[in-house]
């Protein structure tokens, strides 16, 4: 992967005054744009708990009452229901489809996001109420403000901004809008695939803004991310527990069996044992190396903000090669095992570990399946063990990876470095499944376009996104807004060789 070289001057005078008159309205209404924030963080719109699914649904109504407000064309899809682990069916959020401007000589460029959240409850180490947005020394903290409801707004609100001024929009837009994102996007693959020739025939890119930058000051832009596949390895001796006084030092216990076997997966060193798990692993370039020594990452405060005191790696370099293009094995846990204060002394019959392994590009669902499986019965072939062995994968997504030389890209980098910065060119070590859907589906460019920084604690506890981050992100998409429409030719080139590959 290249860096992008050419076309790096600056904006002409009459876009730096009109970018000058866009970023002194978003800073003049910024206050409003927090209120706005402040209402959706409101919204305790969980998509895990089924007895929130209601607001879910009044959330995703919000926002399409947002996007009608900019003179949108909203269409709000009907999921239908999915089934609980209880037996009750319960009904899905609706899925937004909306479009502004159709305009044949401009490009359309369609945003994802997403606005429900993770769970969160003030006793969870929470130091304000979660959904009640609070500003502390500039910073909005509550469950959604930067996962992703901040960045959903930032986006709106650019589009606004356009609209308050009496601006020709200077790109056509498209939202696809969701609230089960933190719930698996149930139904959401299926609708991409029935609109790839209605709703989304026209679009030349679509950019996410669902991720972080890796530093807490410098910007980014992300091109990949790893897949995930998720194994269940189940070891099994009989129909029921056993007291350890009367059968422990006569059995073959199921738990000796997994610890055995998950202890076998990666060595001290994060290394995974399985043979063949790097062979389809692109061998990394001297050109890639390089592009890792400008990113700015602090290794001591991102040791601080995990609470460990060393990692496995001690360069920059190769600590962001091992969590970004590199696969690793991560053990989550053991089902059937006693795990309540106390002590029994009881030998379970059947225990389930719980494993994932984050794959890179190019590596093959369906041959690392097959290679852990294999590994495994190996394994517990050596130990001859009566029990019974069961392997199976219950989740698999797929990486993603993106050029940088995309005209999408050269558009954001552009417009972050109307701020004076340029970017850092990162990946992200877990899974965004959109991404590659939008890839795989429509072949056509994508980017993740994050505005949060490496310290908003998307998933835990005190999440927040910063004014600054929020107000400068809006000026950025407005500003991308306008650099894209100059590669419209660029894109549609791009799109035609992507589709015939």
């Amino acid at each position: 992967v290249l860096l992008f070289k050419a076309g790096m001057s600056s904006p002409s005078c009459s876009s730096s005054a009109l970018e000058t008159e866009i970023f002194q309205y978003i800073d003049l209404h910024q206050n409003v744009f927090v209120a706005n924030l402040e209402e959706w963080v409101a919204v305790e719109s969980d998509s895990a708990q089924p007895d929130l699914r209601r607001e879910v649904i009044r959330m995703v109504a919000l926002a399409a009452d947002r996007l009608r407000a900019l003179g949108a064309t909203v269409n709000s899809v009907n999921l239908g229901s999915h089934q609980l682990p209880d037996g009750r069916n319960l009904l899905l959020p609706p899925v937004i489809l909306a479009e502004l401007g159709k305009d044949p000589q401009k490009p359309t460029v369609c945003f994802y996001g997403h606005v429900d959240v993770q769970p969160a409850k003030k006793e969870d180490g929470w130091k304000t109420d979660p959904y009640t947005l609070t500003e502390i020394n500039g910073n909005l903290y509550g469950r959604g403000a930067t996962d992703n409801k901040g960045p959903v707004l930032a986006w709106i609100n650019a589009v606004e901004t356009f609209r308050a001024l009496k601006l020709a929009m200077p790109v056509n837009f498209k939202f696809v809008i969701e609230g089960m994102e933190e719930a698996g996007s149930l139904g959401l693959e299926k609708l991409l695939e029935e609109e790839k020739q209605c709703f989304f025939a026209d679009v030349d890119c679509f950019v996410i803004s669902d991720n972080l930058w890796l530093s807490k000051r410098k910007p980014a832009l992300t091109y990949g991310t790893r897949g995930n596949a998720c194994f269940f390895v189940e070891v099994e001796s009989g129909d029921k527990d056993l007291h350890s006084g009367t059968f422990g030092g006569i059995i073959h216990e199921p738990m000796t069996d997994l610890v055995a076997l998950l202890d076998s997966l990666v060595d001290s060193t994060g290394h995974i044992q399985i043979p063949g798990i790097y062979d389809s692993v692109a061998a990394l370039t001297e050109e890639e190396r390089k592009l890792y020594e400008s990113i700015e990452f602090d290794i001591e405060e991102q040791k601080n903000n995990s609470g460990v005191k060393k990692f496995l790696y001690d360069t920059k370099e190769e600590i962001l090669l091992h969590l970004w293009r590199y696969p690793s094995l991560s053990i989550h846990g053991i089902e059937g095992a006693f795990h309540e204060p106390g002590f029994k002394t009881v030998i379970p019959a059947k225990v389930i570990g719980k494993f994932s392994i984050r794959q890179v590009p190019h590596m093959d669902l369906s041959v690392v399946k097959q290679q852990v499986a294999e590994y495994l019965e190996d394994v517990f072939s050596k130990r001859n063990s009566p029990n019974k062995l069961k392997v199976s994968m219950s989740l698999g997504a797929k990486p993603w990876l993106a050029d940088i030389n995309d005209p999408v890209y050269i558009a954001a980098r552009r417009a972050i470095r109307t701020f004076g910065e340029d970017p850092d060119f990162i990946r992200d070590g877990s899974t965004i499944p959109i991404a590659r859907m939008f890839q795989t589906i429509m072949q056509k460019s994508v980017i993740m376009l994050p505005i949060g920084a490496a310290d908003d604690g998307e998933h835990s506890q005190n999440e927040k996104i910063s004014r600054h981050n929020y107000i400068k992100g809006t000026k950025v998409f407005a500003a991308f807004f306008l650099e894209i429409s100059k590669l419209r030719e660029q894109l549609r080139e791009t799109s035609k060789t992507k589709t015939d590959n």
